[in-house]
């Protein structure tokens, strides 16, 4: 074992936490730090582009949401059983410094540097902090926000860092907008992983009824789950509009800088990428997220008038249909919109945190 620093990163569960997580490991990585990840199955899914020298190490998973009776005696005491192998784990191979990115592994890596007193921090993705770093927002020494405003605990100061986004997002970062007119328009409807049904039943319907003259120059790109799939493509086609639908488009960037609007829940991830690319938005937050935090991440956007917000509740086609037609009939106020989304990207979000860590590593965090 050398003398390289190391960093030791915990996140688990979704892209959400992954991405971010991923971006960080890169950066360190190529600055000659050991990188160790601690995540847990759902978590281990992602890890597939992290970077091949980083270790990672598999927690189990005991989360107190989920589960009946039994489950719930049991997760304390297998919560306990992961900080004790935490302690050990990091007694062996002291991290220089420990970031948690939310999520079930972040418990035992952030309580045990606690206990080992290691210089810690979160990163937050949404506006709203996640149940897990609600817990270590007062426990650890920096609190690195993704999207500004972030509720925090009274007391607890947050620097605004931004939410890393993935390279192939920062290539296309501020790529030049093409305002709508009389020409083929592209529409992007991406729906994140959750509760995406809604936009395939609205977003195609909405299509259908825009002014004629909007709707010839349509190519729509939709993200909608397989078991949509039918029906949204059967309701585009009905419409004579040309539309790819599919569950997941793995060019999102590409799409995105050549598209003219995008409708979109408001998770970080797309929140982010949208700011960073510039593009006009509709967003539609995602009503069962925990806290309501998609209107939360939403709100920056919204503030800079580079967003449209409809709450979930309020959504139909006809309201749909008039702010589609509003922004691609308004060629300047597009331009605007894209401009003031832009002016909400933080494509340095990476550098951010890596300075924090930095900042950590020295002793000389705010």
């Amino acid at each position: 074992m050398g003398h390289e620093p190391l960093l030791l990163i915990a996140a688990g569960g979704t892209g959400g936490h992954m991405f971010p997580a991923q971006a960080l490991a890169e950066a360190m990585v190529r600055r000659g730090w050991r990188v160790k990840l601690s995540t847990d199955a759902r978590g281990a899914r992602y890890t597939g582009g992290f970077p091949h020298v980083v270790k990672v190490e598999q927690v189990s998973s005991a989360t107190l949401a989920r589960g009946g009776a039994l489950a719930k005696l049991i997760a304390p005491l297998r919560i306990a059983g992961g900080i004790i192998s935490a302690i050990f784990g990091q007694l062996r191979d002291k991290p220089t410094v420990v970031v948690g990115f939310g999520g079930y592994p972040t418990i035992p890596a952030l309580s045990a540097a606690w206990v080992l007193r290691c210089p810690r921090m979160i990163h937050e993705q949404n506006g709203v902090l996640g149940r897990v770093n609600q817990l270590f927002a007062t426990r650890v020494q920096a609190v690195a926000c993704g999207t500004w405003p972030t509720t925090l605990p009274p007391g607890v100061e947050g620097t605004y860092t931004g939410n890393p986004v993935r390279l192939s997002v920062l290539d296309r970062a501020g790529a030049g907008y093409i305002a709508p007119g009389d020409y083929p328009m592209s529409l992007v409807v991406i729906g994140g992983s959750q509760g995406a049904r809604i936009l395939s039943t609205v977003v195609p319907e909405a299509v259908a009824s825009l002014p004629d003259a909007i709707r010839r120059n349509l190519r729509v790109a939709h993200q909608a789950r397989e078991e949509d799939l039918p029906r949204v493509i059967e309701a585009y086609e009905a419409a004579g509009v040309l539309a790819e639908v599919a569950p997941f488009f793995t060019d999102i960037p590409r799409r995105l800088s050549e598209a003219q609007l995008v409708i979109s829940r408001s998770g970080a991830s797309s929140v982010a990428d949208i700011s960073v690319i510039g593009r006009p938005s509709i967003l539609i937050p995602y009503a069962a997220a925990t806290a309501d935090h998609q209107t939360a991440n939403a709100r920056g956007l919204v503030d800079a008038e580079a967003a449209i917000l409809i709450p979930e509740a309020a959504l139909d086609a006809t309201m749909l249909a008039a702010h589609i037609a509003a922004v691609l009939s308004q060629p300047d106020a597009a331009i605007r919109m894209a401009a003031n989304a832009l002016s909400q990207g933080r494509p340095d979000a990476t550098q951010r945190l890596v300075a924090l860590v930095d900042q950590l590593a020295e002793g000389t965090a705010p």
